[in-house]
């Protein structure tokens, strides 16, 4: 069982930047996949990010690519998303969410993949 706690989350102004991170409080991290999705008000949960559990690998939604980066630090047993250049519509509830295989090479964007997710931490990104 891992139990995931996001934090970093706020109040930031467009064309600035926040660092969030995904810590498990119970368990660890440590080879899982990790991804990040992003949920707005009246839409539905979104990709954003994900890394491979040996963190060689990661992919981007096309909304964010070029700005945001994942990473992840298995001996801290967290994952973290850095957001660049932010802009309004980066205003959302963002999750982080754990694959319960250990697989190195494993990436997925698909929330369906995902086996354990956090309570999410409110982004909004004023103009």
């Amino acid at each position: 069982q891992v139990h995931l706690v996001e934090s970093g989350g706020g109040l930031a102004q467009a064309g600035g930047s926040l660092t969030l991170s995904c810590t498990a409080s119970e368990g660890t991290l440590s080879r899982l996949p990790m991804g990040w999705f992003r949920q707005a008000p009246g839409k539905e949960r979104e990709f954003v990010a994900a890394v491979s559990g040996s963190g060689g690998r990661t992919g981007f939604a096309e909304s964010v690519k070029g700005r945001f980066a994942i990473s992840r630090d298995d001996a801290k047993n967290t994952v973290y998303l850095q957001m660049n250049s932010l802009k309004p519509e980066d205003t959302a509830v963002y999750y982080c969410a754990a694959d319960h295989v250990p697989i190195p090479w494993a990436l997925t964007s698909r929330s369906e993949d995902y086996d354990y997710w956090g309570q999410g931490t409110q982004v909004t990104v004023s103009s």
